[in-house]
């Protein structure tokens, strides 16, 4: 922190010293002479520059005969010859200023218009609209073909898949790679959002290939925010605070509903149950043949939970130097009612120092401290599943402590089923400390042409867990006696140093830039555990190991791990006059994690700009580019190696003898790294006087070598081998328009549609791959999606016994009214096993979002929306009861269940769902997972400094509402479910805040 304290004050000194002398300026609107926040005003040639504040006012330092490129999104650039005036007023035109943006690509730049790439970028005042402890849940909805699915749990991450999953799960992970400002992650979950400047998601290989072996997932850049040459110190405070709200609660069958089942089902001790419970808690008065009691379970274990973010920054720069510094506070409740929470507490420093003219030096420092209380999360399954007529305590349990919990043991059930047992006497702690930091040097060693530059960044990442259950006694069959404590020690460190030479030259209409690089990669991992039994818990000082009566042996483990490698890539990037573009990498990739050392990436792209052509004259398209790509990746997230050497003793005759010895087997395979191969076709364009962007891609991407588990004929089991071949292939489109009503009235209006087919292309030669469970079977089957849920088709109910007697296989399985129905996949007319068939994917293959914004002077409001189709969940909560029958189940199966002729055609009947026949994975368990939702809405009001007096600050007030609908038919909290298997998710909040920003 020293260091870093001096590197501050040596920047901000550097900020009196400029050369040329101080240009000023306003830059407006064309049409309506607005002043334009925030506009880019860049020195040409000089690496200085700034923005213009909320007046639409700039200054900078330039010399005669600069050119200052002035830019801002929406609008077309220009650019201004610095003459002997010292004074600029600068017009913008609505136009294709998207087109000269630059993007981040890896190790590099890119213009817009010289991309042949699918790459989506998201700025960071889209980022900031979403209140998250995590960044990438404000790109849901925003980027075609990649599904974001939420999380509720404090502190937890989304899951994020770019275009399908390639991987078999358990053998590769399908998480992309992220890349913050030079430094490899596997996620971003210790970055604020305030402290992003731009998320640009590399969808194709082409994009990607250039990260080798890390980047079969797809990639995500992050860069974060920087000071500006010439910009004077800008302090900028942002917080808000809102409240989460369970939303779409699953209503649970009440009382009287369970009372009914309970009946119906004539089930004597179900039956019984019912009775104890009256003669323990006294009739309803309402309905005497109802116990007196009518517990809702989720309303017992959700609340309210407050969360808020408070970040300050401040950020400049002089003619020779830049500086970013700030510092954020995150605090998140979780919504299941126990010591449920995340808090996290970021330190950052940017700074950028142009020590001479061709020497630039800099670093980036963060330091992240966050702390996170875990949920219990078999509360949720405990909930769903706990009858509603036993109370929450029971004051005639006399036995129980702490507190009197309620026991369903007492009205004769098996199980306790109070999920208080598991948020009162659980406490689990998560403290992580993430130090990030990145220096770098770059030469120029031909001005404007040849430039060389060296990196080094570290993570330093320590994991100090520590999981707590309490003692309890409820009954004799529901109790701890023992208390627990483990604890679990790690630390991460990975360090990457990058060394790139970079050429540019531009030459008639000829436009080249080449790059070369190495990179090293050290990564290691260690990690010590331990568990106590028996510690004093009166007090949380004493929740230490060593306060344990007992330290069982077995539970100590010290564990670690360290790998390393090396990497060559090189990437040509050519364009004559912006209208054919050719682009190619290469990487070479080496590491010690594999038996085979090295793999090899390449890709390559070319783009047509057809505008460009003399012959081409379309009214209405201003730009239109016709892109494709080719290009490979790889995995490294598949293990290295799966199987072992087995060794049998065993005793068999030999000569009328009996003779012991052993046998060897041998299931061992090595494994290497997955290699993913995509084609991708795209094209951009800009209509109508450039209000309308459009852009579209169709790709197919295969995993050629994918890590799949294949059968040992021989001696029985799997062992999981580079054999296989999944492809994910789809379409996306991303259409934008901005536009002005009048001088005063604004408004945009965009939207983007992907779909997604996912299929299993080759398993070695095997009929199927199975997963999950025997009970809720998946299956890989080629030409078919990868885990498909696999089972019965239901067709029907049946309704009396006139059509139980006209059916066989009723009669021969001794089927009643009320039993489902089943197709006879095969026409052998018998249902078994082959009866089974592909009942769906949890993957969408259509997912969709759009963005509606609207501005009238110091007033904006902006909404966006998300929704997905055509993915499945296992509604495996539903599922449960072929473990136990006693429990409760949700309202909709209580209301809609067959109780009588033409009563229901889809439902089972109350002593039906406890019949084996009706528990089959089956097409009643399958449900639709598709969902529309209204993502964020936002409003606020924008009043500037210079309206309430000199030195005042501009002011933006906002109000937020996050997922504040969602509309599905899923019987659950929520349709987001990332495996598609539904026990005890996390409710999904909506969020509403209040904000203030406020910039000095």
């Amino acid at each position: 922190m020293k260091i870093l304290f001096t590197l501050t004050l040596c920047v901000m000194y550097t900020l009196s010293f400029s050369q040329g002398r101080e240009i000023t300026g306003v830059v407006t609107d064309a049409e309506s002479n607005d002043p334009l926040i925030g506009v880019t005003v860049l020195v040409e040639d000089t690496g200085t520059g700034t923005v213009t504040d909320f007046d639409g006012r700039f200054t900078v330092t330039a010399e005669t005969g600069n050119t200052l490129l002035i830019s801002y999104t929406g609008y077309s650039p220009e650019r201004v010859v610095v003459g002997t005036e010292d004074n600029y007023n600068v017009q913008l035109s609505f136009g294709s200023v998207a087109l000269e943006e630059v993007v981040v690509v890896g190790y590099g730049t890119q213009r817009t218009k010289d991309l042949t790439s699918s790459i989506t970028t998201i700025k960071s005042e889209d980022i900031t609209k979403t209140p998250s402890s995590q960044a990438m849940q404000a790109l849901q909805g925003k980027v075609a073909g990649m599904q974001i699915v939420s999380s509720g749990t404090p502190g937890s991450g989304p899951t994020v898949r770019i275009r399908g999953i390639g991987s078999f799960p358990g053998s590769g992970d399908a998480a992309p790679l992220y890349v913050v400002d030079g430094m490899f992650f596997d996620n971003i979950d210790f970055l604020n959002n305030n402290d992003i400047a731009s998320i640009s998601v590399l969808k194709d290989a082409s994009a990607a290939a250039i990260y080798g072996v890390r980047a079969a997932n797809g990639v995500v850049l992050v860069e974060t925010k920087s000071g500006s040459y010439n910009q004077p110190a800008e302090i900028v405070y942002d917080g808000y605070y809102g409240i989460q709200v369970a939303q779409n609660v699953l209503k649970l069958a009440n009382a009287e509903q369970f009372t009914d089942m309970a009946l119906e089902s004539g089930s004597e001790a179900d039956i019984s149950f019912i009775q104890n419970a009256m003669q323990r808690y006294g009739r309803s008065r309402i309905n005497p043949n109802v116990p007196d009691v009518n517990t809702d379970w989720y309303d017992q274990i959700l609340r309210e939970a407050p969360m808020q973010n408070h970040s300050l920054s401040i950020s400049g720069g002089g003619s020779n130097a830049t500086y970013s510094i700030g510092g954020s506070y995150f605090l998140q409740d979780g919504i299941l009612d126990m010591k449920n929470e995340y808090e996290r507490f970021n330190l950052r420093s940017k700074v950028d120092y142009k020590a001479t003219d061709w020497l630039t030096i800099g670093g980036n420092m963060l330091l992240s401290n966050s702390t996170q209380y875990a949920p219990a999360q078999d509360a949720w399954f405990r909930a769903y599943f706990a009858v509603p007529i036993m109370p929450v305590y029971d004051d005639m349990n006399e036995d129980a402590f702490p507190v009197n919990l309620a026991n369903a043991q007492d009205l004769g059930y098996r199980g306790g089923q109070n999920p208080l047992s598991s948020t009162l006497f659980n406490n689990n702690r998560l403290k992580r400390r993430n130090l990030v930091a990145n220096f770098y040097l770059q030469v120029d060693l031909i001005p404007e042409k040849l430039t060389f530059k060296s990196s080094y960044n570290h993570n330093y990442l320590s994991y100090n867990a520590r999981n707590i259950d309490l003692p309890y006694f409820i009954g004799n069959g529901y109790q701890n006696p023992n208390s627990s404590i483990s604890r679990t020690y790690e630390n991460r460190s990975n360090q990457i140093w990058d060394n790139l030479l970079t050429f540019t030259e531009d030459f008639n209409r000829h436009n080249l830039q080449v790059m070369a690089g190495t990179s090293y990669r050290d990564e290691a991992w260690d990690q010590l555990r331990a568990t106590g039994l028996n510690f004093p818990v009166d007090q949380e000082e004493a929740w230490y190991i060593d306060q344990a009566e007992t330290i069982p042996v077995d539970n100590v483990g010290d564990n670690g791990a360290r790998q390393y490698g090396l990497s060559y890539f090189g990437r040509v990037a050519y364009n004559y006059d912006h209208k054919y573009l050719l682009y190619g990498t290469l990487r070479a990739d080496g590491t010690s994690k594999y038996q085979e050392k090295w793999g090899y990436f390449p890709t390559v792209g070319i783009g047509w700009v057809a505008s460009q052509e003399d012959f081409f004259n379309v009214t209405g398209i201003d730009y239109l580019k016709f892109r494709a790509s080719w290009g490979e990746l790889g995995n490294d997230n598949v293990p290295a190696s799966d199987g072992a050497r087995t060794t049998d003793i065993i005793t068999t005759a030999i000569d009328d003898q009996l003779v012991t010895g052993t046998t060897s087997l041998s299931v061992f395979s090595y494994l290497s790294w997955e290699v993913v191969e995509e084609l991708n076709f795209g094209l951009t364009s800009y209509l109508f006087d450039n209000r309308l962007s459009l852009d579209a891609d169709y790709y197919i991407r295969d995993t050629k070598n994918a890590v799949i588990p294949v059968e040992n004929p021989s001696i029985g089991g799997t062992v999981r081998k580079n054999v296989g071949v999944i492809r994910n292939s789809g379409f996306e489109l991303a259409l934008n328009w901005t536009d002005n009503f009048s001088q005063d009235f604004r408004y945009y209006i965009g939207g983007n549609i992907s779909t997604l087919k996912n299929e299993v292309v080759d398993l070695f030669g095997q009929a199927y791959v199975d997963g999950g469970s025997a009970e809720f079977r998946q299956r890989s089957i080629v030409g078919q999606p990868l885990l498909a849920f696999f089972g019965r088709e239901v067709v029907g109910v049946y309704q009396n016994q006139a059509q139980i007697d006209a059916d066989p296989v009723a009669v021969a399985n001794n089927l009643e009214p009320g039993d489902l129905i089943y197709r006879d996949q095969n026409g052998d007319g018998e249902i078994n096993d082959d009866d089974r068939v592909i009942l769906g994917s949890y993957l969408p293959n259509l997912m969709f979002g759009g963005n509606f914004g609207l501005g009238f002077k110091g007033f904006d409001l902006s909404v966006s929306v998300f929704g997905q189709s055509g993915n499945k969940i296992l509604n495996r909560k539903r599922g449960e009861v072929i473990f136990t029958s006693d429990t409760n189940m949700d309202a909709d199966l209580a209301i809609n269940r067959w109780h009588g002729e033409g009563t229901s055609n889809s439902y089972p009947s109350s002593k039906g769902i406890r019949k084996g026949w009706n528990q089959r994975l089956s097409t009643y368990f399958i449900e639709d997972g598709s969902f529309f939702r209204i993502q964020n809405v936002q409003v606020g009001y924008n009043l500037k400094g210079a309206d309430l007096g000199s030195g005042m600050p501009d002011i933006r007030v906002y109000f937020t509402a996050e997922r504040p609908l969602t509309l599905f038919d899923y019987n659950g909290f929520n349709p987001e479910v990332a495996t598609g298997i539904d026990r005890q998710t996390y409710p999904i909040p909506a969020i509403y805040t209040a904000g203030l920003n406020v910039r000095f």
